[in-house]
């Protein structure tokens, strides 16, 4: 995918661009997903840098109305986004706020209240229990599913650092969790089944991810292989 500010197609009303980025050491990339709403407007998800290439491929589709940071950790451009587009909305987990005191929230991701234009197209599921307090998008026109760090497909990185931590946390080569999430981000491991259950019980094939490539085919199969290791709630109970 490109990394140059374009936007590049990915189904009905959706289209992905990509940053790179540094994280505890490692080469990754940042995945920015932009969503046609129901009322004709644009939702930016996970925003990436704004560059002025970005800027006018956003400008060209239409008007962004719509900020989604959709855990805490994917928030790092969306105050230069907000500065750009004053008129849009800024949608953030409730914790966010604590973090970022510069940010404007306008609407608190915690799973009670919908977005009319954004629920006209769009499913969101709040993951609870989850330390990130992650919400997950499913996109009915384009069945697909657009989630930040709930899983990731970082695939085989060339850079050794980031190769070897992939390696020892269990996501080098394959659509998984890094294990570091699971030891330390999950404070109610049968709430996270729940949701991820919920998350589970749509119809969707496509599945893009916070950082690594988006998968075409087979991501509730993906999704579903990455979490075999959190127990079903029935065989907790």
């Amino acid at each position: 995918m490109s990394d140059d500010g374009a936007l590049v197609s990915f189904g009905e009303g959706v289209w992905m661009s990509a940053e790179p980025v540094s994280f505890l050491g490692m080469r990754l990339t940042a995945n920015m997903t932009l969503l046609r709403l129901g009322d004709d407007t644009l939702l930016a998800h996970s925003p990436v840098a704004l560059t002025p290439a970005r800027r006018a491929a956003v400008d060209a589709l239409g008007k962004l109305a719509h900020l989604y940071a959709p855990n805490l950790f994917h928030h790092t451009w969306i105050g230069q986004w907000s500065a750009a587009y004053p008129s849009a909305r800024v949608h953030a987990p409730p914790g966010l706020a604590r973090k970022r005191r510069d940010l404007r929230i306008d609407r608190g991701l915690d799973g009670r209240i919908p977005e009319p234009a954004l629920a006209a197209v769009a499913d969101e599921v709040h993951i609870d229990g989850f330390r990130l307090e992650e919400t997950a998008l499913f996109y009915r026109p384009a069945t697909t599913l657009v989630v930040a760090d709930l899983v990731h497909n970082i695939g085989r990185p060339e850079h050794a650092w980031t190769k070897f931590y992939t390696r020892v946390m269990g996501f080098h080569d394959r659509v998984a969790l890094s294990r570091m999430i699971r030891w330390t981000a999950f404070s109610d491991r049968k709430a996270v089944r729940r949701s991820l259950n919920e998350v589970l019980a749509h119809p969707f094939e496509r599945l893009i991810v916070g950082h690594g490539p988006p998968l075409v085919e087979g991501g509730r199969e993906a999704l579903t292989a990455a979490y075999r290791w959190l127990p079903d709630v029935a065989a907790t109970a």
